[in-house]
């Protein structure tokens, strides 16, 4: 995947387009990321004995990898992932707009 944990993205579509956040989780078989306090729905609970009491909570969802764009750290603009092999024969992801490493 070229979205991973911990990278600042874009939401380019849907209810919360425009805003930014980090990737909390990444679900590779899913095609998914979780972003925090993006895409929050509100679920509601009946209570459930005496320690867990009912109510509205509100719960992230997670969000399909087409729906986010990668921000990059040098140029700060949302930009697509590249691939370069680096010396040792690991992948690097470059961005495309600036060329530098991710």
């Amino acid at each position: 995947m070229k979205i991973k944990k911990q990278d600042k993205v874009l939401i380019t579509a849907g209810k919360d387009k425009g805003r930014t956040g980090t990737v909390d989780k990444v679900f590779p078989k899913l095609g998914k990321v979780l972003v925090s306090g993006v895409n929050i729905f509100k679920k509601h609970l009946k209570p459930r004995g005496e320690g867990k009491p009912g109510g509205i909570v509100e719960i992230p969802r997670p969000l399909p990898i087409a729906k986010v764009a990668l921000i990059c750290p040098k140029c700060n603009q949302p930009t697509r992932v590249g691939w370069q092999v680096g010396k040792k024969g690991e992948k690097l992801r470059i961005c495309k707009k600036c060329k530098n490493l991710i």
